[in-house]
This record gives C-alpha cells, structure tokens and sequence, in this order.
C-alpha cells in the first residue's frame, strides 16, 4: 500500500515462468481462460439448441481468428496508421509478432497493441464466413450472433484483467480511495480503468443469461448480440473518461478515439434490440 494515502500499489509480475528465451505471459493466459470459458458456454447452449456438437470446435478457431486479426488490424488503423503505414517492414509487423529494428535486427514482441473495435469487427467477420460454411446444417446468421453474444462478456473481462496484469490502458490520475500506483507507468494513482471494465463485463454475463434463461426462444432475433454491443459499448464510451489518452493525438480531441468508435456499435446494438422486437411483435 502506498505510504501516504493507502493507495494500490500495482506492479505484479507479467510473466507466470520463463523456460530458456520463452515466456509465459498472465496477458496470454487471461486470453486463453476467457476464450475457453467462452468456448464451454457456447458448447452449452448449441447442445440445449440442439445444434450438432461437431459445429463448436471449428466455431472456436474461427472466433480465436477473428479476434486476434481483427484486434490487431484495428490498434494499428485505428490508433497508430501513421507509423503502421509508413514502410513496407511496419505493414509487415502489423501481421507477425516482431519488431524490426534500425540495425537491421529484428526481436519478437508479442503482438503488442490490440484494439477491441477491432476485434468486434474481425469476430463479426468470421462469424459470417462460419455461416456461410455451415448454414446448410441449418444455422442461421443470427442464432450464431446471439450465441457468442451470451459468451462475450466473460472473454471481454478475462481480456481486461490481462491489461490491469499488464499495466496498460491505464486511468487518468485521481485522488480517489481505490485508486491505483502503476509502478511501470510513474507513482501517481490513477483510476483503474481495466478494474473497471473487467467488472462490468463480469455484471454484463449474467445479465444476458438471466435473458436467455427467461426468453431462450430470442435466439435467433437478434436481441442478445444487440444487447451485447448496446451494454458493453455504452459502457465503454462512458468509461473512457475516467481513461488516459493511449496515442498523443487524443489530447485535442473532444471525444477520444475509443469513444468515437463506440459510438456506431451502439447504434447497431440498438438496431438490433429494435429488430427483435419487431420480428418478435409480427
């Protein structure tokens, strides 16, 4: 705790072990656990749908495919597309997880920088081309949507609890009592915005089950996957207040670039939620 304040001292270790020049990141495994937690949810409901179990795994690579990308694709376009765009070996290092540097060297860095617009949009993608595959097994488009959309909030806080492990997105300074002291960042509290988020994704799960187990003949409308998109990505936008800027050009922007992202995604959230009551009230 800190001395003065009693502020939350955070630095935890971002590794679990090291074998040799490999190392196993909290970060990876906070993405592994809520994509497999997804995954057995998921499995769950298409198994009371009575959808053909051989279905779940090839959706699993798809949604992992379509994240990953689509998250990273999105960082680099969204935030940072003056230095992604700007050589040949950049675009490059936008698809492998590598850093070339000035020497002529290279070093591997992770797949540092993912943005979750994106990682909607790559995940959205995929799910259509899941369809598009699998249809004449007699899934339709929206029942898929409306599946993952009941899972997503559980990968969605296990991902934001990989952030707080790692000390990024990290919360504007603040004196309030939670406040948190991100030793590789500097020694001033600041608000913990991935805390925050991760808590309300936890809240977001049972939400939506609490509507599947009420209403399960909604799957398939298109209501949970605008439920989805309207809860996470309202939350989102307001949140980001209480966020730092993640790339210097934000600090002349009124609304910040997660926020103006957020913004079309609960428009189609709401189109959605409008949609599924009309079909519903036909």
């Amino acid at each position: 705790m800190n001395e003065l304040l009693g502020y939350i001292t955070w630095n935890p270790d971002a590794e679990i072990f090291r074998i040799g020049g490999l190392a196993v990141r909290w970060y990876s495994m906070c993405w592994l656990a809520g994509l497999a937690l997804a995954y057995f949810i998921v499995k769950r409901l298409y198994k009371e749908q009575k959808i053909r179990e051989g279905l779940i795994d090839p959706l699993f690579i798809y949604c992992f495919v379509g994240i990953l990308v689509g998250a990273r694709i999105g960082h680099c376009l969204f935030y940072e597309r003056e230095y992604w765009l700007s050589s040949p070996q950049h675009v490059l290092e936008i698809f492998v997880p590598i850093k070339f540097m000035a020497d002529g060297g290279w070093k591997f860095t992770g797949y540092e920088g993912l943005a979750s617009h994106g990682g909607t949009i790559g995940l959205t993608v995929m799910l259509l081309l899941y369809w598009l595959k699998f249809r004449k097994e007699g899934l339709g488009i929206w029942q898929i949507l409306d599946n993952i959309a009941i899972a997503t909030p559980v990968t969605a806080c296990f991902i934001r609890l990989g952030n707080l492990v790692n000390s990024e997105i990290i919360g504007k300074v603040t004196d309030v009592p939670w406040a948190f002291v991100f030793e590789r960042v500097d020694m001033l509290p600041r608000h913990p915005g991935q805390l925050y988020e991760a808590l309300a994704y936890a809240l977001f799960f049972p939400i939506g089950w609490y509507f599947y187990r009420k209403y399960p003949w909604r799957v398939g409308t298109g209501f949970f996957f605008g439920l989805c998109l309207t809860l996470i990505f309202t939350f989102r936008f307001f949140i980001e207040y209480t966020k730092d800027i993640q790339v210097a050009k934000e600090a002349a922007m009124t609304l910040n670039i997660g926020q103006q992202l957020s913004i079309p995604f609960v428009m189609v959230g709401l189109f959605c939620l409008w949609r599924s009551f009309k079909a519903v009230n036909r």
